[in-house]
């Protein structure tokens, strides 16, 4: 190839990337819109809510898992196994990672009762293409719950691929139960567990413990 057609093609992509990140929201952009979208839809419907708790599932499908990279959590939260399982096995798994997190942040969001939300400076990690905004959730009295999301760039926007509360990762709370149960019963019924306990969940009430105790059982 030419080098002068080789230059001219980097500097167009370089150009061109440059330009795309320019108009992408910032990663605390993206958790801010969403965060007072969700908030004020909450309120909006929150006696559509109270009489009907299942219809949470809809509001976080449409405007928060959106905004997740399930396929880079996947990878993360399987670790090795990722790679020893098949691909029907990944999308399988893939697709009840995300049900299971729609339950999680459902419960959440139905007992949002209007705490204040901060947003502290966002950390950029030097060594990788993450950066972590970090925010604090209001309690009654002084307390505050932190909240940090781990984020990257996928297919143009910031995604969210990993959420610490409280100092505990999401993704590294469930790759050490996930690897347990592949360990002594294999991925299939890792996949199968799963497939169940959200078969249930989605035939039952939204309740306190949809998302509490093992996940796997």
């Amino acid at each position: 190839m030419n080098h002068k057609y080789t230059v001219i093609v980097i500097l167009y992509l370089m150009l061109g990337t440059g330009l795309a990140l320019a108009d992408t929201p910032s990663a605390e952009q993206v958790v801010k819109t969403t965060a007072d979208q969700v908030i004020a839809r909450l309120k909006a419907e929150r006696e559509q809510l109270d009489a009907r708790p299942e219809l949470i599932y809809d509001l976080v499908n449409e405007m928060i898992i959106p905004h997740f990279d399930f396929h880079s959590m996947s990878k993360w939260v399987l670790g090795l196994n990722w790679r020893q399982a098949t691909e029907d096995q990944r999308q399988q798994f893939t697709a009840e990672f995300r049900t299971l997190l729609v339950r999680t942040y459902a419960k959440t969001l139905l007992e949002y009762s209007d705490n204040e939300i901060s947003y502290l400076p966002v950390q950029n990690d030097p060594g990788s293409n993450l950066v972590q905004v970090k925010t604090e959730i209001q309690q009654d009295g002084t307390s505050k719950i932190p909240i940090n999301y781990s984020m990257h760039i996928s297919g143009g926007e910031w995604k969210v691929v990993d959420v610490t509360i409280d100092g505990i990762s999401l993704v590294s709370t469930y790759r050490g139960s996930f690897a347990a149960e592949i360990r002594n019963n294999g991925i299939e019924m890792l996949i199968t567990k799963l497939v169940n306990k959200n078969t249930n969940i989605v035939n039952s009430k939204v309740t306190s413990s949809d998302t509490t105790g093992n996940e796997t059982n």
